[in-house]
């Protein structure tokens, strides 16, 4: 008759080992945590700036508001990353198989719109344009979007979407004779040209300069449009256009991976913790 034995075998590993490396886990947390913070500074950024605009022009520029994206961004990040950081710290597959899928997700479809921007430029171009001459309408509408074209304008040395007589698409600087606005044929100060040595900038420059031909407003103002500036731009900095997209694959490519590392570790660790007591239970197991 076989001696019973005094008490369960030894597993193939001691009671107290773990598959699960503090290294990944905690790597991950901090990883999650940090970009958990950006996105709630992005929300409460954007939040405040949409309260600090009145509510008709906020509305009436929707769809080209800087906060908007901002906000939208912002909160996409919140959520992923929150289950990031619950999901490592308390070792949970569900949450941590949720973040690698909504971030295996966000990086194909950035891969996809890179793709298919390239493969349809024609299109991606018409798209542009499209946003370009929205916003030029809603340019008084929203003091954030008025700073971002004019700092779009004076940094690409442009005026306007295709030329500087786009701006009659504005209601302020639009060109038609019954126009009551005093900025009436005129375009923004950004549209102007600059001396190197000049201090004080003349906010009252492009005055009327829709009014006179392309060789006459050339003399005061960029007449050509930001959209061919904007093009020949990216065409000529496609290896730093590269880069910056690397640097923003390069954090999702990482947590992917860290988050099916720790999965696997997870998953090995309830195998053993199974095995453990269902070897405690049946010593003959």
């Amino acid at each position: 008759m076989p001696r019973r034995l005094a008490g369960p075998p030894a597993g193939p590993h001691g009671e107290d080992f773990s598959f699960v490396s503090p290294l990944v886990k905690y790597l991950l947390f901090f990883f999650n945590l940090l970009f958990w913070m950006i996105s709630m500074v992005m929300v409460a950024v954007g939040i405040y700036a949409r309260l600090m605009k009145h509510a008709e022009a906020a509305m009436a520029c929707l769809a080209v508001d800087p906060a908007i994206l901002l906000i939208v961004v912002g909160i996409l990040m919140f959520l992923i990353t929150f289950c990031g950081c619950i999901g490592s710290l308390r070792e949970n597959i569900c949450l941590l198989q949720t973040f690698s899928i909504c971030l295996t997700i966000v990086f194909l479809l950035q891969l996809a719109a890179g793709v298919l921007g390239f493969v349809f430029s024609d299109k991606a171009r018409g798209k542009v344009s499209e946003i370009i001459n929205n916003a030029v309408v809603h340019y008084r509408d929203d003091l954030d979007l008025q700073n971002l074209i004019d700092y779009g304008q004076k940094e690409f040395s442009c005026c306007g979407g295709v030329s500087y007589k786009d701006w009659s698409q504005n209601m302020y600087f639009n060109c038609t004779a019954d126009n009551p606005s005093r900025e009436r044929c005129s375009v923004p100060y950004s549209c102007c040209l600059h001396a190197a040595d000049q201090a004080v900038i003349n906010t009252m420059c492009g005055m009327g300069m829709q009014a006179v031909n392309y060789l006459e407003a050339s003399e005061f103002i960029y007449t050509n449009g930001c959209i061919d500036k904007l093009v020949n731009w990216i065409h000529s900095n496609l290896f730093l256009l590269g880069g910056i997209a690397l640097g923003l694959a390069i954090p999702q490519l990482v947590g992917i991976l860290l988050s099916q590392i720790l999965i696997n570790q997870i998953k090995d660790q309830i195998k053993l913790q199974l095995y453990n007591q269902q070897h405690r239970a049946d010593p003959w197991y």
